[in-house]
């Protein structure tokens, strides 16, 4: 075949942009709008191929099934099958694998696979605990049950959306919503399989930190500091009379971008009686005024704590805060300082304050996650007033088992780190709702038997049923009836409003396979898609068609671990069917490979956004996805060779 001059630019242009998501310095979507403009800046694409993406009706698809599986997370159902299986499930931990990775496989064929994990994800952390098995144990077979789950009907993945487009683009009859269950379930038992044998012995659990292996769901403040290293980072601080603070806000000091240290709470007299004088607590806030004789506990560098104090005219306190601490038993009657109030008024040796001190009645700990596409990705803490928006505080950031405490506030967040806040216990929990941007994990099975579930699940799970029925029997296009079905979610009430809606749309992916889809048309235009289904054909059609799907296989799922799914089905698609067509065999089991191929991105933490979610709760290392990861997937891919042909002969 002749190579063209607009072929090898096209071809460099899907080079660029494949090194580009690669490196992920940038979202995918923008390197695709780039990818877009290049194709039609150029003249590859005229103006109506290049917008032709955003009036696919997988696209359209696409961004409804976000709104339905938006109604489904809002009105509970995912949480109140996943309290249902911590219930039923024991501390066998080959039972609780095998329980878990069907369930979620299950619902992931019908939701969301990253929204099915982020609702699953405390679940798991507080079974795993509660039955002392490692967190590692289950977190990764969680991830890699999620994917498969995927793979099981039509709108489980955008990959198995996009072949079916394809071949009814190329005349063939598109694959129905349960033609995908018989290769997605012998996925899946494999893995399950896998998962007990010899995955087990691949996973981690006893050889990470020890500390993990006695914690429990519920945690004790002490315990969840330690494991966070905070022994050294929290100190108390007593305001002495003379002291400048006396009557300033927080806000005023600048602490922060002075020394460094955050101030968490504040304990002060709240009332006398004739016995004692009571206290009382508070978080700190920016209007926060201090008052002589206040206990600070604050977070920063020993070094910058005592800095503060000798500013400041403040005592590190050592020890419980006892009555002694107080006004009435630092002066004498007559108002002399007494001599054992003068010794006290000089720097006392420094030592970090207890975990247990920062929590109580109102005030709480906990552990939150950053969601794939969470608003705080790529911001630091301060720039975002993350402690305004939310009300707590954040103690330390553990960025894939790296403890990070100092400079808090001016971290710039990364997707998979984990949060150890502090704060109102109501307001974390108002925290754990927000679900678009952080996970709470952590919970204790009290706190997730109380997970509300709205009055609406039954409306939710009728919607999404009569939507199935609507797709399976084809009674309407399918994107018509997914369109029916979001409609209906915002009708009834599952989702509040339009804009809850449209911000439980993952506009990310909705904007890569719009702005992805003209890159088909533009191989296919230049003839890249022939050209590489030639070569395909000349190395390895001798040796029939099993092995030019193998060679498939092997290509979709290299790519799949660097690039998103959904953007090496829309590459790969294409030159899978042509290849067919040029071997003169059916397209069908060609086409099921790459849905297939695509979705098995289990060999690096970035391969899917389900990987980077389950990092911090189980302090993996990249290593661990390599070695669990690959096995299964060579696994997997030789199994299809044999049963792919057998469900869709050539």
């Amino acid at each position: 075949m002749v190579v063209t001059s607009d072929m090898i630019l096209v071809f460099i242009i899907l080079a660029i942009t494949t090194v580009l998501f690669m490196v992920d310095r940038l979202r995918s979507d923008l390197v695709a709008m780039g990818a877009l403009l290049a194709l039609t800046l150029s003249g590859i694409l005229e103006t109506q191929e290049a917008l032709a993406g955003f009036s696919n009706p997988i696209v359209l698809m696409i961004a409804g099934l976000f709104v339905v599986g938006g109604g489904l997370f809002r009105t509970g159902v995912a949480r109140a099958i996943g309290n249902r299986l911590l219930r039923t499930a024991g501390n066998n931990e080959n039972y609780v694998l095998v329980l878990l990775m069907v369930v979620v496989a299950v619902l992931s064929a019908f939701m969301s696979n990253t929204g099915t994990v982020a609702v699953f994800l405390p679940i798991v952390v507080s079974l795993a605990l509660d039955a002392r098995i490692h967190p590692g144990r289950l977190l990764i077979p969680l991830a890699f049950a999620s994917s498969l789950g995927g793979v099981m009907t039509l709108i489980g993945t955008p990959p198995n959306l996009i072949v079916s487009e394809i071949l009814e683009q190329y005349g063939y009859q598109r694959l129905g919503f349960f033609d995908y269950t018989p290769a997605g379930a012998v996925a899946l038992l494999l893995g399950i399989l896998f998962m007990l044998t010899i995955g087990k012995k691949l996973l981690p659990g006893k050889d990470l930190d020890e500390r993990m292996q006695n914690r429990s769901a519920n945690l004790s403040p002490q315990e969840l500091a330690d494991f966070y290293h905070l022994s050294d980072n929290i100190f108390r601080l007593r305001v002495r009379r003379s002291s400048p603070m006396v009557d300033k806000r927080l806000y005023d000091l600048t602490l922060p971008s002075r020394f460094n240290i955050s101030v968490l709470k504040i304990m002060r007299t709240s009332g006398r009686t004739p016995i004692r004088t009571s206290t009382s607590q508070e978080m700190a806030g920016p209007d926060s005024v201090i008052k002589e004789q206040d206990i600070l506990y604050v977070q920063g560098v020993a070094e910058q704590v005592h800095k503060l104090a000798l500013q400041y005219n403040l005592a590190i306190q050592q020890g419980e805060v006892s009555e002694a601490d107080h006004p009435d038993k630092e002066a004498s009657a007559d108002g002399e300082v007494t001599k054992q109030s003068k010794r006290k008024e000089a720097v006392e040796e420094s030592t970090a304050a207890s975990a247990d001190q920062l929590v109580g009645r109102e005030l709480g700990l906990a552990e939150v996650l950053l969601t794939p596409h969470s608003s705080l990705i790529d911001h630091n803490i301060e720039e975002w007033r993350f402690r305004e928006k939310y009300k707590v505080n954040v103690l330390a950031i553990n960025r894939r088992g790296d403890q990070l405490l100092e400079n808090i506030p001016h971290q710039r967040l990364r997707f998979g780190d984990a949060l150890l806040v502090q704060g109102p216990w109501e307001e974390i929990e108002l925290l754990a709702k927000d679900t678009q941007d952080v996970v709470v994990v952590g919970q204790t099975k009290e706190e997730a038997s109380k997970a509300a579930t709205s009055g609406k699940a039954p409306i939710a799970v009728a919607i999404m049923i009569a939507m199935l029925a609507l797709m399976t029997f084809e009674v309407v296009p399918a994107v018509i009836a997914v369109l029916i079905a979001a409609m209906l979610m915002i009708l009834t009430g599952c989702l509040r409003n339009v804009e809850e809606a449209y911000n439980s749309i993952n506009w990310e992916s909705v904007l890569l396979i719009a702005a992805m889809l003209p890159m088909a048309t533009a191989l296919e235009k230049t003839g890249g898609v022939l050209f590489v289904s030639e070569g395909l054909v000349t190395l390895l059609g001798p040796y029939g068609p099993l092995a030019l799907m193998a060679g498939i296989y092997l290509l979709t799922t290299f790519f799949s671990q660097f690039i998103s799914n959904t953007a090496t089905a829309l590459l790969f698609a294409p030159i899978a069917i042509a290849t067919a067509v040029q071997v003169g065999v059916s397209p069908y089991p060609f086409l099921m490979t790459v849905a297939v191929a695509a979705s098995m991105a289990f060999a690096t933490p970035v391969a899917s956004p389900t990987n980077a979610m389950v990092m911090a709760p189980a302090n993996y290392k990249f290593r661990d996805f390599v070695k669990v990861g690959v096995p299964l997937q060579f696994l997997i891919g030789l199994v299809m060779m044999l049963v792919l042909p057998l469900l869709f002969p050539f």
